[in-house]
């Protein structure tokens, strides 16, 4: 059975589960003084919920982007949207990046193994980690170029093996010129932690991915020239306009109220914050970063998904014309990672290769626009500073 990601499968099962986040549920926005807002969440059938999902996809697109059209009346996977490949193309990149490096995280399935073959077109070096190297080996094997490719070992669930992923890494490179962010959990059912004892999916999706990168800050600050700037990509999801950061006394859900969504959702929110950080704190020095949503797309990130859910998204036709295959997935991501749109500049929130627009603070996440909350100076910097202090690291700008 498929998975919906980003998208659709938040969406529906958060319309099955309307008596668990009813309207009236306070859950916290972000802020740093933990102060809250209220979520409504309209009870909408199958039916209703792919019309609505149709009705947004002009809203979600600049007039200037060149995809624009594409993504006006969507046809389902393998429709005119553009793929990862594509956008290669499109941008004139095929073998224009030899001499560069490239880190990709989850490779081993879904999008991950779309984006490495996108991006090995341009001829960079590519590093690939997975929890699972010889699953990630056997996945790729066929696509990509030996000698230009590096499998390494990296658990998410484990600050030791980040470390271990990272030094491995450095150990045959001193400059990385694009980091992607791209693996993670989802929907986890109960409150579980990482190895180090922090929610799984806070810990997995943003804690590790955070420390990844400061670990490799030095030699993504090393690489940019006048030419070509260092980026870092982080595969965030329309899911977090569901919830904003927990105060930071309660980001492992100390206080109680765990769902797997509000947990999901806090998750990447954090995943922007990050990047918007990035790009404020380093944006001047050449390296930059984004963040994206990057559609709803089948791939098997949904194990914790029950199959009955999943059984009736994907008998609803409707809404099937949403979705993208995982090549048109990656789009967005390679768009984000090698476009000249992004060359010198960074700190958005992206869907649809193109810089998303201002939606409601309506908790539909349905919507790939973005909410009030998906950008917050005072709280992406509160959570660097918490973050930093979490996996045991003073910051030197």
């Amino acid at each position: 059975m498929g998975q919906l990601r980003g998208l659709s499968v938040p969406s529906c099962a958060l319309a099955q589960k309307r008596q668990i986040l009813s309207a009236k549920k306070p859950v916290t926005n972000g802020r740093k003084d933990g102060n809250t807002r209220t979520i409504h969440f309209t009870t909408f059938s199958s039916v209703h919920l792919h019309i609505i999902v149709l009705s947004l996809f002009p809203r979600l697109l600049f007039p200037m982007s060149r995809y624009a059209a594409a993504h006006v009346n969507p046809e389902g996977p393998g429709d005119s949207r553009p793929t990862a490949l594509q956008i290669v193309k499109d941008e004139g990149m095929e073998g224009k990046l030899k001499d560069k490096v490239i880190i990709i995280t989850g490779t081993s399935s879904g999008l991950g193994i779309e984006t490495a073959r996108a991006l090995s077109a341009t001829g960079a070096t590519l590093y690939l980690t997975a929890r699972n190297v010889t699953k990630a080996k056997a996945a790729l094997a066929d696509i990509l170029e030996p000698e230009r490719t590096e499998y390494i070992e990296m658990d998410l669930e484990s600050f030791d093996s980040v470390r271990a992923a990272a030094r491995a890494i450095l150990a045959k490179t001193d400059k990385v010129n694009i980091l992607i962010n791209n693996a993670g959990i989802m929907a986890v059912p109960d409150l579980q932690f990482t190895k180090d004892g922090y929610e799984l999916q806070f810990g997995t999706n943003h804690l590790s991915h955070f420390l990844f990168f400061q670990l490799l800050k030095p030699s993504l600050l090393a690489a940019p020239t006048a030419e070509f700037h260092s980026r870092v990509v982080n595969v965030s999801s329309a899911a977090h306009r569901l919830n904003g950061i927990n105060a930071s006394s309660n980001y492992n859900f100390q206080r109680g109220e765990y769902d797997p969504w509000v947990s999901y959702a806090q998750s990447k929110t954090a995943n922007i914050y990050m990047a918007n950080e990035i790009e404020r704190r380093y944006g001047s020095r050449g390296l930059h970063a984004t963040s994206l949503h990057p559609g709803g797309i089948a791939t098997g990130l949904s194990k914790f998904i029950p199959e009955a859910e999943l059984a009736a998204m994907l008998n609803n036709k409707a809404l099937l014309k949403t979705l993208k295959s995982p090549e048109q997935g990656a789009a967005t991501t390679v768009w984000a990672a090698i476009s000249k749109e992004w060359e010198n500049k960074g700190g958005k929130y992206l869907a649809n290769c193109a810089e998303a627009n201002r939606g409601t603070d309506d908790g539909n996440v349905s919507s790939a626009d973005y909410v009030s909350h998906t950008y917050n100076p005072e709280s992406e910097s509160k959570l660097w500073e918490d973050s930093l202090k979490i996996v045991g690291l003073c910051d030197d700008q």
